[in-house]
């Protein structure tokens, strides 16, 4: 057998492998060797614990004491640790803290909480309101309201039946008639249309099937995470991925405990941080998975100017109303009110209880007085002016509940003095009024439901209704501000290698609305919108009229994005679009007129003949997507961080949102092409000098100079590796090319890592540097032998 190699401690590059029933831990080993050759020290799993039979995910946990079966169970994720480890790599694992599925017959906790009620010792797992639905958990599962579904409901031995749902029954009430039976139990079956109003367990966002979990709790914390330390410390698992802390009570306490406990190793957090916004300094983590670096890295291939000539097009075409995707700030706004008063109501409502309760209670008269109608007020306008994720404890919070925007939210009160209902919330979320147990709930609840509210507003509402450049539509985006000045990013890049090193970084993930690859494509259209606007003209015309401006401009660009694919993949991706939008119809209004429209005029526009011109601009552009695809990959790949390559995309990868881009992997990619080998380069490279990219590296912009020194971006790292890329190169072709523009590079000799026996010293012209590939990796390497 070949020895075991020790990983690094802190990873070079990770490989995110998303696995699943069809591709369990088996899978995985096998994909062992060829994953060390290209260059990657870690792989990246996605959850492995217990999860709802079937699940694609792994999110869905139900028993935190189990490796997954499906998967191949704790002996196959100790059999893939020692196939990684004979091969130098080591396992980063994702870990999913902040809830559990609502599926009682695989979830052993639930069970039991829904058998004993509030006495059970698994009752202090979840996070239950049990002063509100007359101390019993409302499960939202039934098709219709109870007395037309009563029928289906059956008694079987010591459970309650409905259809493929199965829930314990109370001691002692197995043989009372049904309608005394179900009031006798701690849980009440109702129509899934109440879990908007009546819900009384905190859940993941909207989603009633996902319960959140009280790891703020020493005694839950515990026994939600031995298993998971017990492969830590058993050297099975080298590292931790942290799902959604913004849903946790207590972030602050909850990676201090973590950190403690898991002995300080490498974990990073899904954390996502909204433009301008820093990771608190005080955490104990090495930094985020890496959506920030996502942000900075589109925007620098995305053309300032042009984007704005794409917005007035895009308004022009699709004649949006302007807060439902004309503007990007209205369009946000009005996203977050229909959350935060429809699928969030529930959420509203107990935050409003909370308020109420420190409010009445308080012995200080400015607190009282005030009408529960007032506080709710309050708090919506305060939540949907929040611009980012939540206020943390380590943090002050007056930054992020601002008094701008509490002057803005007083003018939703026709009279002054209940408008001081603003001044009263936001002082209990500051910590300035309110004290005890109460003060400390409310304060707790605002920050869950602002994380909730800004997920469900922006990523999953107004994303789908502004859609002027589809590319800068991504988790952790800035859709109102797609382009990024270079400076910006470099001062970026000094940041994160001063601060946080040992982040990781991404470009494409398991939950990325479009792959790296989609987005560099559409990227180009902001290099050339008056001519997509024509094309974009020619080819609707030759269409059947579309459902809705939006819709179409959507779906053109998507096509544009993906190229050549079935209908099939893109009418599943736009039929999410339009009920993620939730203008025409939504997930839980469908509309069928509507939706049969959207595919009809998808398979017979876009993916039918009307859509060859769009086809065959993308072809004559395949230069410029080409030159942004790779100026993507090398800038992720070679800029600080730890980058996390998602499965696949060490190769061209273009694919959609969910499920289109978490189909299981194969192994090595058929055609890994001109990315494959820069991937495999700037990997090997990392690997290989460890130190130019680690923590204690360096990293230096270099600027190009000449006529078209803008469309140059360069760096180096550690003086040792220089990474350039071409910059907006539809933008410098009709500019006349690089003509004598030149990149001064640092002293001594720099070896082409790309193009072997390439050697280059002084001020090298752009168009030697780029004559093969628009892109070039760098490598100083020591002076001949007998050189002065």
């Amino acid at each position: 057998m070949t020895p075991e190699r020790t990983a690094p401690v802190v990873p070079t590059a990770t490989y995110r492998l998303q696995l699943q029933p069809e591709f369990p831990f088996a899978a995985a080993a096998a994909a062992v060797p060829y994953l060390a050759s290209l260059g990657v020290s870690h792989l990246h799993l996605s959850p492995v614990l217990q999860a709802v039979p079937g699940s694609p995910h792994g999110y869905d946990v139900v028993d935190h004491a189990r490796v997954r079966d499906e998967l191949g169970g704790e002996e196959g994720l100790r059999a893939l640790s020692r196939t990684a480890r004979e091969h130098g790599l080591g396992l980063v694992v994702d870990i999913v803290p902040n809830h559990m599925a609502v599926a009682p017959r695989h979830n052993r906790a639930l069970w039991e909480v829904l058998r004993e009620g509030p006495e059970s010792p698994y009752a202090r797992w979840f996070d239950i309101d049990w002063e509100a639905q007359g101390g019993k958990v409302l499960l939202p599962v039934l098709g219709r309201p109870v007395g037309k579904e009563i029928g289906e409901l059956r008694v079987d031995g010591d459970v309650l039946r409905y259809y493929d749902h199965v829930f314990p029954l109370r001691a002692g009430t197995r043989k009372l008639p049904l309608p005394e039976l179900l009031e006798a139990q701690w849980y009440r079956l109702g129509w899934w249309r109440l879990a908007r109003t009546e819900l009384n367990y905190r859940r993941f966002f909207s989603i009633s099937e996902l319960i959140g979990v009280r790891v703020e709790d020493p005694e839950v914390f515990e026994a939600t995470h031995a298993k998971i330390l017990q492969l830590l410390a058993e050297g099975v698992v080298d590292g931790l991925r942290v799902d959604h802390p913004d849903g946790l009570a207590d972030p602050d306490g909850y990676l201090d405990r973590l950190h403690t406990a898991s002995g300080g190793r490498w974990t990073v957090l899904e954390k996502i941080l909204s433009d301008g916004e820093h990771l608190p300094g005080a955490w104990p983590v090495a930094g985020t998975t890496g959506y920030d670096a996502l942000r900075h890295v589109d925007g620098l291939f995305t053309d300032p100017e042009g984007a704005a000539g794409l917005l007035a097009e895009y308004r022009r075409f699709a004649a949006p109303q302007t807060d439902r995707g004309g503007d990007w700030a209205a369009t946000a706004r009005q996203a977050a009110y229909e959350v935060i008063t429809h699928e969030l109501a529930a959420e509203t409502d107990r935050l409003t209880r909370a308020a109420h309760r420190v409010c009445a209670a308080s012995p200080d008269p400015a607190l009282r007085d005030r009408a529960p109608w007032a506080l709710r007020t309050a708090l919506r306008e305060l939540l949907v002016r929040l611009e980012v994720y939540r206020p943390y404890a380590s943090v002050d919070a007056s930054g992020v509940v601002t008094e701008e925007a509490a002057a803005e939210a007083r003018l939703a009160f026709a009279v002054p003095e209940e408008g001081e209902a603003v001044d009263v919330v936001r002082d209990l979320v500051l910590g300035r009024a309110g004290t005890g147990p109460d003060a400390v709930e409310f304060r707790t609840r605002f920050a869950q439901t602002a994380s909730a509210l800004r997920a469900k507003s922006v990523e999953d509402t107004a994303y789908y209704r502004y859609v002027p450049l589809m590319a800068a539509n991504e988790v952790g985006g800035e859709p109102g501000r797609p382009a990024l000045d270079p400076q910006d990013f470099h001062a970026y890049c000094a940041r994160v290698q001063r601060d946080w090193p040992a982040t990781g970084t991404v470009v494409s993930t398991h939950d990325t609305k479009r792959s790296a690859d989609v987005r560099a494509a559409l990227a180009v259209l902001t290099e050339c919108p008056r001519q997509w606007a024509e094309v974009l003209a020619g080819a609707s015309g030759a269409a059947a009229p579309a459902p809705d401006g939006q819709l179409a401009w959507a779906a053109w660009q998507t096509v544009f994005g993906l190229g050549p694919a079935t209908a099939g993949r893109v009418r599943e991706a736009l039929l999410k679009h339009v009920r993620e939008a939730g203008l025409h119809t939504s997930w839980t209004e469908q509309e069928p007129s509507y939706e049969e429209a959207v595919e009809r005029f998808v398979t017979e526009g876009p993916c039918g003949a009307p859509g060859e011109p769009v086809a065959a601009f993308r072809q004559a552009l395949e230069p410029h997507i080409r030159a942004n695809v790779l100026g993507t990959a090398l800038t992720h790949l070679t800029m600080p961080g730890v980058p996390d390559v998602y499965q696949g995309t060490e190769a061209e990868y273009r694919a959609l949102v969910d499920p289109d881009n978490r189909r299981p992997a194969h192994f090595p990619p058929l055609d890994p092409g001109d990315k494959g080998a820069v991937t495999a380069a700037a990997l090997r490279l990392r690997a290989r000098r460890p130190e130019v990219f680690g923590t204690e590296a360096t990293y230096a912009p270099l600027a190009a100079e000449g006529p078209a020194a803008g469309h140059c971006v360069a760096f180096t790292r550690s003086g040792q590796a220089l990474t350039a890329v071409t910059r907006l190169s539809l933008r410098l072709a009709e500019a006349g090319g690089w003509r004598e523009t030149r990149l001064p590079l640092p002293p001594g000799r720099w070896a082409d890592a790309l193009t072997p026996g390439r050697v280059f010293e002084g001020r090298v012209r752009a168009d030697e540097l780029f004559a093969r590939l628009p892109v070039a990796l760098l490598e100083r390497v020591a002076e001949p032998s007998g050189a002065r």
